[in-house]
């Protein structure tokens, strides 16, 4: 009775699998898939008559359409054997035998005859696998990364270790569609056709790309602040998605090799938060007043501050108001806005001599005038914040 039934089905998956066959992508793809298999459009409106084909052999003959943004991956026995990037349709054609069919010119006994003997040695089985499947050629979006307790980096601007909490998001793309199979995508998702996405959770090799991106995380913040090309400004992160994705791919690629192993690249990030250590916050502080005191912003800032206390002393009335207005006026006066002799007033006391803004805002107006270089202005800062 098994041999009998070993026929029938012989002879009967030879003849299912003589028909062509059209293939495309699934329906209700996510836009985060990044491999998966080609499916047969077997019934068209219930029209169709090929539902009985092998899942595992494409017909010498059948259509296969590319859409804009895939590359197409043949497999036969489990080797890759043709790729194509441009979107179009395809015809597949295979000498070997599983694939003739009496529609595409092979004959009409001789296919059918020498299938169903060599799939009965297989008890009606195809003793060969082929495959097509799709590969993402598009950024693909929402792989998230995140930090449970602080990193640290050397920031160059501020010339010590800096730390933060961040997390954000990147979009990966696929540079190498052969080798991303060939090294990184695991055998069930080819045996099964199953949809191989980043964002799974499932995917232990999607974890174990998060797991790399966040052990990069502090590298790359290391290389974008101590870039002079980007400012070594620590502050500009947030806005600099493609700047600090270059980084972040230069981090990845020297630890772990994604690009040259893998095939894979990061293309954009977005950075959602960055929480700074006390320190850090304490730093960046420092940093902003001095900034503000330093160059035309320190001038602008003085001469707000002198208006402001000239409005003040015109609201109050009695000595303190003229005190406060007579104080204005000779401040103004120094600046040049006044143009009448005034008498001289007291010397000024001098600043104190630990005040590291005073210090700071010096060396900079020094650095301004060219009396100063900017290693000796650097050197001055460090030291008026006592880094």
């Amino acid at each position: 009775m098994g041999l009998v039934q070993a026929v029938v089905g012989a002879v009967g998956s030879a003849l299912a699998d003589q028909w062509k066959d059209f293939y495309t992508i699934p329906d209700g793809l996510p836009a985060t898939a990044a491999l998966f298999a080609a499916v047969p459009r077997g019934t068209n409106a219930g029209r169709g008559s090929n539902t009985r084909g092998s899942e595992n052999i494409i017909t010498n003959g059948s259509k296969i359409i590319v859409p804009e943004g895939y590359g197409l991956l043949l497999f036969q026995d489990g080797a890759i054997t043709g790729f194509a990037a441009e979107p179009g349709g395809y015809e597949w054609r295979s000498d070997h035998l599983d694939s003739q069919s009496i529609f595409a010119g092979n004959g009409i006994v001789s296919p059918l005859i020498k299938q169903s003997w060599e799939r009965f040695k297989f008890g009606g089985q195809p003793g060969s696998q082929q495959a097509a499947f799709f590969v993402s050629l598009k950024e693909l979006p929402e792989n998230r990364f995140g930090t449970q307790s602080e990193i640290y980096w050397d920031d160059g601007f501020l010339g010590t270790q800096v730390g933060a909490v961040t997390r954000g998001s990147y979009t990966l793309k696929i540079v190498d569609p052969i080798l991303f199979v060939k090294n990184f995508v695991p055998a069930r998702y080819l045996q099964t056709g199953e949809v191989f996405d980043f964002t799974d959770m499932d995917n232990a090799a999607a974890g174990q790309l998060f797991n790399e991106v966040v052990g990069s995380l502090a590298p790359a913040f290391s290389l974008y602040t101590n870039d002079p090309a980007k400012g070594n400004r620590i502050t500009k992160l947030q806005q600099d998605s493609l700047g600090f994705a270059q980084s972040l791919s230069v981090a990845v690629e020297n630890a772990y090799q994604w690009k040259s192993d893998r095939g894979l690249a990061i293309v954009k990030t977005a950075i959602v938060s960055i929480e700074y250590d006390e320190n850090t916050r304490e730093l960046l502080k420092t940093v902003q007043r001095a900034d503000a005191l330093a160059g035309s912003r320190g001038n602008s800032n003085l001469q707000a501050s002198v208006a402001a206390g000239m409005q003040s002393a015109g609201e109050n009335s009695g000595a303190a108001g003229i005190m406060g207005l007579g104080m204005a006026s000779g401040m103004m006066g120094g600046m040049g806005s006044l143009q009448q002799p005034v008498t001289p007033a007291a010397p000024a006391a001098p600043a104190a001599a630990d005040d590291p803004i005073a210090r700071l805002t010096k060396a900079k107006e020094m650095l301004d005038l060219g009396l100063i270089t900017q290693a000796d202005y650097d050197a001055a800062k460090t030291k008026a914040l006592g880094l």
